[in-house]
C-alpha cells in the first residue's frame, strides 16, 4: 500500500465480481473511498462487508445504470456522506453477440442501454461536481471490440467503438475544466463470464486452450492485472493524459491472423 489514491473519492459500477471487485479491491489498498454500485444486491453487499472487514472506505448501493434517476440517487446520497466524487469508473457492461439479421430489437436496446447509455448516465451524475471542483477522472472500460471486430458478435462491438467515442468528445469538451476522460480497453480476461463460456462447449479444456491460443504470450489476463492498469489511470500519475484508450490485452490485437 502506498497511498497512490489518498484523498480519491471512486465510484465503481458492475463492481460486485470480475474486473469491477478487482478494481474495488485495487483502490482500496491504496487509500481510495468508495461507492460500489452494482444491479445484483446480496453479492454487492457480500463483498463489500468482505471490503470492509479490511478496513476499507466503502459504501454500496444496489442500481441498474440504465435507470438515471436510480444513479443519480445513489451517487448523491454516498456523496453526503463522503463529500463529492473526483473519479468514476464505468465498468458495468454485457456482452450481447449476435449475427447481425437474427438481432431482436430488445437485444439491440438491451446492448446499447447497459453498454452506451448507461455509461452516460454515470458520467452525468459526477460532472457537475468535477467540474465545481475543478478537476476529476472518468474512466471507460472499454474493450478491444473498441477497435477490432469479431464477426457474429453485433452489435457489442458497435457499442464499444460508440463508448470510446464517448471518451474522446467528453475527454476534449471538459479538459479545460481539469476533468480528464479516457478509456481502458481489456482483451480477454479470466472472469467468470469467461469461464461461464469455455463451460458451454463439450470440451471446456479444449475451448480453453484454443483461447489461449491467440494469445502472444499464450494466457489471458487476470482481473487484477486490468486493475492495476485502471489504478494508474484514475491515479494523477498521468495528469496529461485525456481523451484517448489504453489498450492491455497481452499483444492479441496486434497479433495477425491468417
Amino acid at each position: 500500500m502506498t497511498d497512490r489514491l489518498a484523498g480519491k473519492r471512486i465510484v465503481i459500477t458492475g463492481a460486485a465480481q470480475g474486473i469491477g471487485l478487482a478494481m474495488a479491491e485495487a483502490f482500496a489498498k491504496e487509500g481510495a473511498a468508495l461507492l460500489l454500485i452494482d444491479r445484483d444486491g446480496p453479492l454487492l453487499e457480500e463483498q463489500a462487508v468482505r471490503l470492509r472487514d479490511q478496513r476499507a472506505h466503502i459504501l454500496s448501493a444496489t442500481a441498474d445504470i440504465t435507470d438515471a434517476a436510480a444513479i443519480s440517487s445513489a451517487i448523491g446520497q454516498a456523496a453526503v456522506e463522503i463529500g463529492a466524487f473526483n473519479a468514476l469508473v464505468n465498468n458495468a457492461g454485457v456482452n450481447v453477440f449476435s449475427e447481425a439479421l437474427s438481432l431482436s430489437d430488445e437485444d439491440w436496446t438491451r446492448c446499447f442501454d447497459i453498454n452506451l447509455k448507461g455509461a452516460w448516465n454515470c458520467s452525468r451524475a459526477v460532472l457537475p461536481g468535477m467540474i465545481a471542483a475543478g478537476g476529476g477522472v472518468i474512466l471507460n472500460i472499454a474493450s478491444t471490440h473498441a477497435f477490432t471486430i469479431i464477426p457474429h458478435t453485433f452489435p457489442y462491438p458497435v457499442a464499444k467503438h460508440a463508448l470510446l467515442g464517448m471518451t474522446k468528445a467528453l475527454g476534449l469538451e471538459y479538459a479545460a475544466h481539469g476533468v480528464r476522460v479516457n478509456a481502458l480497453a481489456p482483451g480477454y480476461v479470466r472472469t467468470q463470464k469467461v469461464i461461464d463460456y469455455w463451460n458451454s462447449f463439450p470440451d471446456p479444456a479444449a475451448a480453453e486452450a484454443e483461447t489461449l491460443s491467440l494469445h502472444p504470450g499464450r494466457r489471458i489476463a487476470a482481473p487484477s492485472e486490468i486493475a492495476l492498469a485502471a489504478l494508474f489511470m484514475i491515479s494523477d500519475e498521468c495528469p496529461f493524459m485525456t481523451a484517448t484508450c489504453l489498450t492491455v490485452d497481452g499483444g492479441l490485437s496486434v497479433l495477425h491472423h491468417p
